[in-house]
């Protein structure tokens, strides 16, 4: 059957509505105010209202926000509780080490910088972008790219809706449209279905190390006032993780007696049994967190996917037609644990080059004016400072947090060697015959909890009826390998409850079952799967999880 699509033209498309887009359009209808020009620009975004698939931890820099909107505190921006203090444990099964304050690197001290839930702040500023005449639409998932007849990128086709179950149309099929601009600039957040593409079509990897990634969990509590310190910013290393694996707890504490808590795991782990949503509700029992928690309720919960290898792991940044902006290029800084700053500045310079090029009459080329003008940013000079921090941690939780710590405090991460990661993360899995399973306690329902009414509280929801938007490469390796070398370990990595292994009956054999409905968007499956067999592809538009003040 072909499908006759609507088109709408503009001068530049932004695919993803986070900090990094928001920021981007904002800055170009700046410049085209200020040089006297028109430029049209449009952002789309899969969720179904722009910040509702925002999730992060997160304390904000707000250095990039303060060059774009100055006068961000008069606005109205949701931005209201500074860092008071900042602590950092060293964690053991039953104590809590802090560490004194004198002995941080810079890159842990937070002074200056604010707590906030970072989907508001999305949210406001999808309203400046509004405001400026930026045409914003919320439920238009990309689905898949256009390239015009000299290979660039020329545009997205939005998702079709109404397609059933088989593929075909239903009888409420209504075709995508094509977005098409001069240029498209990719801002879809960390493995971003279309800039994993855009990798592979145009080879942006082929100078870099492979990405490494975390899987970020997150609740938002509301906590008694007597437990509650405006401002506290905790950090933790060590249990529930083993020294030879990469992880990492926080406890926020926001303003209205909430605290936002959180575990962010390495998804170069090796043991196929390791579950991160099971340690992050060990994380929660352990007696340095747990007393802030008791008596208080949750309100929200949450994962993604980070992007952590830093400034060597980033893939070229432009191809014909375009450029990828904030974590879909990897501009997190891990070691500072934020990357809205990160992202809003990568969204801005972008900005400007684009702006540039369209003042000159030109479209669809490359646009090297970014990735020129990043170098010579302050950004890249905070990347580059702390570029070493995964690749140290690789090396096991003390000797590498000595090693960074030395290179952070004496050199000031003037260094002369830069280090990277040698594999991807899904190489990293053991079979599960040279793996020890790991038994993890019941729920207490007081502070730890279990996966399903976790999600519950995402408000995440997709129609049924609707091609599953988890794809198999080859089926039949789901059991053939997965199953039987790594003991199906999608089940456990999976926040979400998404990867079932089933059975009829005790004499029928195993198969994978796939709980598309339950899916967050984290991404995690398309990551770790140790045979990267599994594909994570958009859903209709506006599906996925609602989240409320993440």
């Amino acid at each position: 059957m072909e499908i006759t699509r609507e088109t709408m033209e503009y001068d530049v498309l932004i695919v993803g509505a986070g900090p990094a887009g928001l920021a981007c359009a904002i800055r170009l209808k700046q410049r085209a105010a200020q040089d006297g020009k028109e430029i049209s620009v449009c952002v789309i975004d899969k969720a179904a209202e722009v910040g509702a698939h925002t999730v992060s931890g997160a304390v904000m820099d707000p250095r990039a926000l303060d060059e774009l909107l100055p006068d961000w505190k008069e606005r109205g921006a949701p931005i209201h509780t500074a860092v008071t203090e900042d602590r950092v444990l060293f964690l053991s099964r039953n104590r809590a080490y802090c560490m004194p304050n004198a002995l941080l690197p810079d890159c842990l001290h937070n002074a200056g910088n604010y707590i906030v839930g970072l989907g508001n702040v999305v949210k406001w500023l999808g309203a400046q972008a509004e405001e400026l005449g930026v045409d914003v639409f919320a439920g238009f998932a990309g689905a898949a790219l256009i390239h015009d007849n000299a290979g660039a990128v020329a545009g997205v086709v939005t998702g079709d809706m109404g397609v059933q179950r088989d593929g075909t149309p239903g009888p409420q099929f209504a075709a995508g449209m094509e977005l098409r601009a001069r240029y498209t600039l990719f801002a879809e957040g960390c493995r971003g279905h279309l800039g994993k593409q855009l990798e592979e079509r145009y080879r942006l990897r082929d100078a870099s190390a492979p990405q490494t990634y975390g899987l970020g969990i997150k609740e938002v509590w509301e906590i008694p006032a007597a437990n509650h310190r405006p401002g506290l910013v905790v950090h933790s290393a060590g249990w529930p993780m083993d020294n030879a694996t990469y992880g990492g707890g926080f406890l926020y504490h926001l303003e209205d007696n909430k605290v936002a808590v959180g575990f962010v795991v390495g998804l170069d782990y090796r043991n196929p049994y390791l579950s991160p949503f099971e340690e992050f509700q060990r994380y929660k029992t352990h007696a340095a967190i747990r007393p802030f928690l008791e008596g208080g309720r949750r309100l929200s919960y949450g994962a993604r996917a980070i992007a952590a290898g830093g400034l060597q792991s980033q893939p070229r940044l432009v191809f014909p037609g375009g450029a990828l902006l904030g974590d879909n290029a990897g501009f997190l800084n891990a070691a500072r644990i934020k990357g809205s700053h990160a992202a809003m500045k990568s969204g801005m310079l972008a900005a400007d080059a684009v702006a540039d090029a369209l003042a000159q009459g030109r479209m669809r080329d490359q646009l090297h004016a970014y990735p020129d003008a990043f170098k010579a940013s302050w950004l890249h000079e905070e990347l580059h400072q702390t570029r070493n921090f995964k690749p140290y941690m690789k090396k096991g939780l003390w000797f590498g947090s000595l090693l960074f710590g030395i290179e952070q405090k004496l050199f000031k991460g003037r260094v002369p060697w830069t280090l990277a990661s040698r594999s991807p993360d899904h190489a990293a899995l053991d079979e599960a015959r040279h793996a020890e399973p790991i038994t993890y306690p019941k729920p207490d329902n007081v502070v730890s909890f279990d996966r399903l009414s976790s999600v519950f509280l995402s408000n995440t929801n997709h129609e049924e009826q609707q091609p599953c938007h988890l794809k198999l490469r080859k089926p039949e390796a789901a059991i053939g390998i997965n199953h039987a070398l790594y003991d199906s370990p999608e089940q456990r990595y999976c926040p979400a409850g998404v990867y079932e292994v089933v059975r009829k009956d005790d004499a029928s054999p195993p198969t994978l079952q796939i709980n598309a409905q339950n899916c967050l968007h984290c991404k995690t499956c398309d990551i770790k799967d140790p045979t990267q067999n599994i594909t994570w592809t958009v859903p209709r538009g506006g599906e996925g999880p609602v989240y409320q003040g993440m």
